[in-house]
């Protein structure tokens, strides 16, 4: 019988440890954190294999060979880009992680501020400053989502000529990589309809799933900076409640002081009056 009871003691107290840590997990910063992965790994993920494809597309059908390793090509920007994107991704893991820890402790702020917690000034300096390092990023990300769809609407264009020339048969067709920076204005790249190249580019895979991995790609910056603007409201609340507890915190300490100061003047002057009637 005692040892069902302290079974159940025991299995009372897990449960209560197990709800009281569900209980200290900052919810919205998980899911931005979440989110901010998921866009993240979207962008690097597709946006590096793109540009692989693009690689491809360029030296099979465009015949655009790598210049000197001195020079400064659309190959060499591509690996520069593909570098940017490593950076990335590292970096925002990092971030991540160190947002989620700030959720945690703005949390555990909160929740003990009446226990022996006490929030330092050091704490909210922190939480300023995530704030604007956020809203930094929201902004760089921004321009990455808006520098991602150029490939897309490249892609788009491409796609759209390969479709017209298997409805409109006869249509004369070209594709020039000089009208988008890819080639110098001397070099003539043209590929255009009725010829063999034009027919494999279209018809390969290569195509369709570069212009879909770009596609990928914006949709993961967009919700990188989704994931901004969910961690920029996060970090604003809890910058006010951090606040607010600051001030609750002078205020319980000052009337803390003026109790015991009352507490203080009281018992002095009991004594006194003990002393004078004794």
């Amino acid at each position: 019988m005692e040892e069902d009871m302290d079974e159940g003691q025991t299995q009372k107290g897990c449960m209560e440890c197990c709800l009281k840590c569900l209980g200290g997990i900052p919810y919205p910063s998980l899911i931005a954190t979440i989110l901010l992965y998921a866009g993240v790994a979207l962008f690097c993920g597709c946006g590096h294999e793109a540009l692989s494809g693009t690689v491809t597309i360029l030296q099979n059908y465009f015949e655009v060979i790598r210049g000197p390793a001195d020079g400064l090509d659309v190959f060499t920007i591509i690996d520069i880009i593909k570098y940017v994107i490593y950076g990335i991704a590292s970096a925002f893991f990092v971030y991540g992680i160190l947002l989620m820890v700030e959720g945690f402790f703005t949390s555990g702020a909160i929740k003990d501020l009446y226990g022996d917690f006490k929030i330092t000034t050091c704490g909210r300096c922190v939480s300023a400053w995530f704030i604007m390092l956020t809203y930094i990023f929201m902004l760089a990300w921004l321009g990455v989502t808006a520098f991602t769809s150029l490939p897309v609407f490249m892609y788009f264009n491409i796609w759209t000529i390969c479709q017209n020339t298997t409805v409109l048969e006869g249509a004369s067709l070209c594709l020039d990589p000089r009208q988008f920076g890819v080639v110098p204005i001397g070099e003539e790249k043209t590929v255009c309809a009725g010829s063999e190249k034009f027919y494999k580019m279209c018809e390969s895979n290569e195509l369709d799933m570069t212009f879909h991995l770009f596609v990928c790609a914006l949709a993961g910056a967009g919700a990188a900076v989704i994931a901004m603007i969910h961690y920029l409201m996060v970090l604003s609340a809890n910058w006010a409640y951090v606040k607010d507890a600051c001030k609750m915190q002078k205020y319980e300490d000052c009337k803390s002081k003026e109790e015991q100061e009352l507490h203080d003047i009281h018992s002095t002057r009991s004594k006194e009056r003990l002393n004078a009637y004794t």
